[in-house]
């Protein structure tokens, strides 16, 4: 019996001192502001974001793609409350690495102003063309992670967002 106990404590302290991030946005579900007509079916949607492929060229499919207008954004709803460590965001490749410049990482609990308005995590200063850059959140709780450009009319595209949380799952011990 002690050694249950032992082992349970032990695996305790893993869990809440050692906990893994994992990418919760792949099981998350993303709309953005407005969506890029005259691609081809598919290559503008905003799940091309979540898909787990980093492919940084938009017309390889993998990239999202709004319509140019003021203060684009989009947004993933990854269903339920996280503490998010970091957001790792991949700008596109095949061309204006520029525009994502200024963006906004925003992470909260509302949809007010389509989630708009919550609590800001970063602002992107710039990522090269083709490259992924990590932004600390450090715990930042909420369901929605935005990426908004805010103040201006442009395009938007995201080749891929990862949303790193530790893991909801909860471990009991028991006698």
């Amino acid at each position: 019996m002690m050694s249950f106990s032992i082992f349970c404590l032990v695996g305790l302290l893993t869990i809440e001192g050692l906990a893994e991030v994992h990418n919760v946005a792949l099981r998350g579900k993303a709309t953005q502001s407005q969506l890029k007509t005259g691609l081809n079916n598919g290559i503008a949607h905003p799940s091309n974001a979540i898909d787990g492929n980093r492919n940084a060229n938009a017309h390889h499919g993998s990239c999202t793609h709004t319509a140019h207008h003021p203060n684009p954004w989009w947004r993933v709803d990854l269903l339920k409350k996280y503490r998010v460590d970091h957001v790792r965001i991949t700008n596109r490749g095949d061309c204006c690495p520029e525009r994502l410049n200024g963006a906004v990482i925003r992470i909260g609990n509302s949809l007010e102003n389509e989630g708009n308005n919550n609590p800001v995590c970063a602002v992107i200063p710039s990522i090269p063309a083709g490259e992924s850059r990590a932004f600390e959140c450090r715990g930042m709780e909420g369901r929605w992670v935005n990426v908004l450009i805010p103040g201006r009319s442009e395009y938007l595209t995201l080749c891929e967002v990862e949303v790193y949380a530790e893991s909801s799952d909860v471990v009991e011990c028991k006698d």
